[in-house]
């Protein structure tokens, strides 16, 4: 079976997820990044979600992380939980 890695920070506004993205895009530390703004609990550990399977995650983030490229910033991308900029780092 299909497997996943992700990181991700969840913020409440696409407009604060697209900032962060451009910061992330000019040098700026995702974990560090994550740690600072994402309103997840996995912002301790810099948005690491860990290993996943198809169909774990809501749909929007599950179709990121099993169809987009790896070691790439993707989003932001909206679901019920607000706005994520999600970084697939291992997809086996």
């Amino acid at each position: 079976m299909a497997t996943a890695q992700a990181r991700h920070i969840l913020v409440p506004t696409e407009e604060t997820a697209n900032e962060i993205k451009q910061q992330i895009a000019d040098g700026a530390d995702f974990a560090e990044m994550a740690r600072q703004h994402s309103s997840c609990p996995s912002s301790r550990d810099g948005g690491n979600l860990g290993e996943f399977s198809p169909g774990q995650m809501v749909k929007e983030f599950n179709d990121v992380c099993f169809n987009e490229a790896v070691g790439v910033v993707h989003g932001p991308v909206k679901t019920q939980f607000g706005y994520h900029l999600i970084e697939v780092t291992k997809r086996d």
